[in-house]
């Protein structure tokens, strides 16, 4: 189907930053293009600086502590000033250390501001290796206070995660596979109703755009040597589809949920990875009855203005992030020629992208309560459609 491809390449939007290329999928899910560089604030942070020579001189076996440039501002502080700074930031840090965990390096005895440099290099090295989730670590001077920002970030990893829905559906017709479909479909139906994961049949999604796209280009292109096979794989994902979605959206799927893992007995490798992830998405659906993956998300990947990380570069009234409904969705199959044109043009249209809106939280520790926000719910929701693209594959 040359012709439609040479449609989908030239038909991406040039409006945003562009990103290199290269794609392979990994275990079911489909890998984006390349890794979208993120773009936040300037952020100048002190580096380790350490020789690995293997040398009998001890000089050169040294790890050397981080070298502070002093910026005109800081010379400029008064001594009121920088006391002031040196008992919040030290009182920060100590809310900081407790909330997880860790031990800073004394750094008392070291002058201002190298004392202040040093702890941020020792804190975030020890954060980075700690916090699963980490990302980004300030240092907030507010309203005459100086205290701690941290923001951590799922890292989705450039991946798209299309859940496909035949394969189910070739389950629900297969006597053999039924009573293991039943439970993907209880999955699916936490993801669907609970998670609020898209599906490619409503008319609001991404990819029901991107469907109807190619049916317009398949129709102009009656000459095509594989135009009959398009039409069917399109017509297939319309009607399979619609029937799924009602299969999926049952309420009774969640209500029988546990039902149906009690009264299952794995006979094969293959029911046995089915009745596990519906074991872990139970235990979630348990956990977290009424969440939603879009909780801790925010448009251009932009917090409200009243917080700490406000100073991100955002325009309010253009998209210049991939947004998780595009990366994320029920879709039809991962085979066929329509599948390869749907993923060719999505990553052509995300090139043009220069961020990936992933989940995201903040937390400040200025003397206030500490957030008790974390990402355990949406780290455990892409493990689980990792899981499930897996087993549908």
């Amino acid at each position: 189907m040359n012709e439609t491809k040479d449609h989908i390449g030239n038909n991406s939007t040039s409006r945003r930053k562009k990103t290199k290329t290269t794609a392979s999928p990994i275990n079911g899910v489909r890998r984006m293009d390349e890794r979208v560089e993120r773009q936040f604030g300037s952020e100048e942070r002190p580096t380790e600086i350490s020789s690995n020579l293997s040398t009998s001189d001890a000089f050169l076996r040294m790890c050397f502590l981080p070298k502070l440039k002093q910026s005109e501002m800081v010379a400029k502080y008064s001594k009121t000033k920088v006391a002031k700074m040196q008992r919040d930031f030290y009182k920060s840090l100590s809310h900081l250390a407790e909330h997880y965990s860790v031990q800073p390096m004394a750094t008392k005895k070291f002058a201002f501001p190298y004392n202040v440099s040093l702890s941020l290099w020792d804190i975030e090295k020890q954060l980075k290796s700690k916090i699963a989730n980490w990302d980004n670590i300030r240092l907030v001077q507010k309203e005459n206070t100086t205290f701690f920002a941290l923001r951590e970030r799922c890292n989705t990893g450039t991946n798209l995660f299309y859940i496909p829905v035949l394969p189910i559906y070739k389950m629900l017709k297969n006597k053999e596979s039924r009573k293991a479909s039943y439970l993907l479909l209880s999955v699916c139906a936490y993801l669907y109703r609970i998670a609020d994961i898209p599906y490619y049949r409503q008319e609001g999604s991404y990819l029901y755009w991107m469907y109807e796209m190619m049916t317009d280009w398949i129709e102009q292109d009656e000459e095509a040597d594989d135009n009959h096979q398009c039409k069917k794989e399109l017509r297939r994902a319309e009607i399979i589809g619609d029937f799924m979605e009602q299969k999926i959206s049952d309420s009774h799927n969640l209500l029988f949920f546990k039902h149906r893992l009690k009264g299952f007995k794995p006979k094969s490798t293959f029911d046995k990875e089915c009745f596990e992830l519906a074991e872990l998405t139970f235990k979630l659906y348990s956990e977290y009855p009424m969440e939603s993956l879009y909780r801790n998300v925010y448009f251009n990947n932009a917090v409200e203005s009243e917080n700490v990380y406000d100073d991100i570069d955002n325009d309010d009234n253009e998209e210049t992030t991939i947004s998780m409904d595009k990366y994320i969705s029920f879709f039809a199959e991962s085979n066929g020629i329509i599948y390869q044109n749907i993923i060719d043009s999505v990553n052509n249209e995300f090139n043009e992208y220069g961020d990936v809106q992933e989940p995201m939280i903040f937390k400040t520790f200025d003397g206030k309560d500490i957030s008790d926000k974390s990402l355990d719910f949406e780290n455990r929701v892409f493990r689980i459609i990792n899981k499930l693209c897996a087993i549908l594959h």
